[in-house]
């Protein structure tokens, strides 16, 4: 494993060459107050400059991502990020602005801002957005507050969220911030909503309804307009989570379904890089009677021009600092752009080919429980495996070991033992084969040497981890006393 930066220090390295000082030599205490000089030593490693080089070369070498190979964890959409997004990104005339700026100084951001927004309208098929939230789950709860407000302004407070049992897993806790109490529709034999179900937890006390379509099963839900209907009828609104858009890009759309509202996760189905904690982007569309209750501002068409509009009736409020994360609109808008509408399709029509052709390679070797054509991901289960002593756990921490990150495991919460698998439509032929082939090896394995899956990853850094220690005492910083002021 590799030490610790601090672990490397030896007193007297440095890795930069400081010239000859060629002014006075001032003591520092004669030119700062004794009270707030440092009396301690700082407490930085001392390291020369190829120490340094190597360690983080070390550590680039052990780690994983969507640049290295396959990144198949469902309902995540880990597909490759374009390099050009970054250059575009890093341009000088955008990386030099200030949300503090005035308006007509920033009429270039504005635009980009714009154009994204009448993009992603065009795609969801909704006439109202917001750009504000910064992540998924930020746009989840903007979503939810608008439900709130949009009742609030009718003078109800209904109490209850419905969530359908194969939806998006954050949506319980956005719901529930949101001051709502959540209740679970079930799924039908089909693994789609159960109408008859949903039919009997519907009165006026429901506030709305959270689904997933595609679900997290990888199936389309192809009752949403009559979910869509039952919920207008109670005056509830249906809000659709975008984390699995990336399936039906360009052959359909959330307006058309009847959603109210529809989140999206510019991080996932725009390829702008995500993970490591940020930045993210979560925008929200709303149709039309919903427009008054967004985040302020939104940006307008101001003649030739573009602007702030703060005068939104029954607005939520703001939900971040300033505008949203706009590094992040730069490289989606760029993606789409670059894509056009037949790309933007056609993105969808791969992703869905490449999870049906790893849904049937799969097919016999894992259990499937809902085998039907897949959209963008498929649920399969290490549930068949248990007879040798093997669990989903194993098969995952074994696939490390055949340089692949696993699947998304355990979720949803529906199918025992899941892994759900979403290759992106990134993945070419050979990917899929390899990705297929390690898969159905390791379940040779688990019938003639468990053990060797019980053990994994043995190839790795590092062996299994303690994941709920490391949930619930997290620890990312170094606390050694340096004995510094």
């Amino acid at each position: 494993m590799e030490r610790l930066l601090f672990e490397m220090s030896k007193e007297g390295k440095s890795a930069y060459s400081i010239p000859p000082l060629d002014v006075d030599d001032i003591e520092v205490e004669k030119v700062i107050p004794k009270n707030i000089l440092r009396s301690k030593k700082i407490g930085l490693p001392s390291l020369s400059e190829v120490d340094i080089s190597r360690h983080y070369t070390r550590l680039s070498r052990m780690n994983y991502g969507v640049d290295v190979g396959i990144y198949p964890l469902g309902s995540c959409t880990m597909k490759y990020n374009p390099k050009l997004g970054e250059d575009i990104s890093r341009m000088g005339g955008f990386t030099s602005l200030h949300p503090f700026l005035p308006e007509r100084a920033v009429q270039g951001a504005l635009a980009v801002m714009y154009e994204l927004g009448e993009a992603l309208k065009k795609i969801t098929g909704m006439d109202a957005i917001t750009l504000q939230p910064a992540a998924g789950a930020h746009g989840e709860l903007t979503g939810m507050l608008i439900i709130r407000a949009y009742h609030n302004s009718k003078g109800r407070r209904p109490t209850r969220v419905l969530i359908h049992d194969s939806a998006h897993g954050t949506n319980p806790a956005s719901a529930t911030i949101a001051g709502f109490k959540t209740e679970q529709t079930p799924s039908d034999e089909r693994g789609r909503i159960d109408i008859k179900a949903l039919e009997k937890q519907l009165d006026e006390d429901v506030a709305g309804m959270m689904v997933t379509n595609p679900n997290t099963l990888g199936l389309f839900e192809n009752d949403m307009p009559e979910v869509a209907r039952l919920l207008h009828n109670v005056d509830a609104l249906l809000y659709y989570d975008g984390a699995n858009l990336n399936a039906i890009m360009g052959k359909t759309n959330p307006g058309l379904m009847g959603c109210d509202i529809v989140h999206l996760n510019l991080h996932k189905t725009f390829a702008t890089p995500h993970g490591g904690g940020g930045p993210g982007s979560g925008p929200v569309c709303v149709t039309e009677r919903l427009r008054e209750f967004l985040p302020v501002p939104i940006v307008e068409r101001d003649g030739d021009g573009f602007r702030f509009d703060y005068d939104l009736k029954n607005t939520i409020g703001k939900v971040g600092s300033f505008f949203g994360n706009f590094g992040v609109f730069l490289k989606a808008l760029a993606y789409i752009l670059s894509m056009g509408d037949e790309g933007i399709k056609r993105v969808s029509e791969d992703a869905v080919l490449n999870a049906n052709y790893l849904r049937k390679r799969l097919t016999g070797v894992y259990d499937i429980p809902y085998n039907y054509v897949c959209m963008h991901e498929f649920v399969a289960s290490g549930r068949n495996l248990e007879k040798y002593g093997v669990r989903t756990v194993d098969v995952a921490k074994r696939l490390i070991d055949y340089g692949m990150h696993p699947p998304t495991v355990y979720f949803p919460l529906i199918v025992d033992e899941a892994l759900m698998i979403e290759p992106t439509e990134t993945e070419g032929l050979d990917s899929l084969e390899a990705f297929a082939d390690a898969l159905i090896k390791i379940a040779e394995e688990a019938k003639e040497n468990p053990d060797i899956l019980h053990n994994a990853p043995i190839n790795a850094p590092v062996g299994r981890l303690d994941e709920t220690k490391a949930a619930k005492e997290l620890d990312v910083v170094y606390t050694e006393d340096v004995g510094g002021d």
